[in-house]
């Protein structure tokens, strides 16, 4: 680690990034993402909630840059954006169980 603060404009994204874990429902799509790509609508009904509300989590989710998607005719699939979501997430998840 740099012995550099970092500018008050990064650490305000970082902040940012961070709030994006602070859901336990984004935590729960970003863990099941961590493990297979997915449908919006199989989202939902592994979570038991409405595809409205699965639509607005994932859409936080793509415009923190944390999930993709990738069409196949009319059905979305979403996925992690890439392995550092996952190494956050079971890092986080590693603390908290210790």
């Amino acid at each position: 680690m740099s012995n550099t603060m970092p500018e008050e404009e990064v650490l305000h994204k970082l902040a940012s990034f961070f709030k994006n874990f602070s859901d336990p429902t984004r935590l729960k799509i970003l863990y099941i993402l961590s493990i297979s790509e997915m449908c919006g609508q199989d989202l939902a009904a592994m979570l038991n909630i409405s595809t409205s509300a699965i639509s607005q989590q994932l859409r936080v989710l793509r415009n923190a840059d944390l999930v993709k998607l990738r069409k196949e005719g009319k059905v979305v699939y979403f996925s992690l954006k890439d392995h550092h979501i996952e190494t956050i997430f079971t890092q986080g998840l590693t603390h908290i169980n210790e």
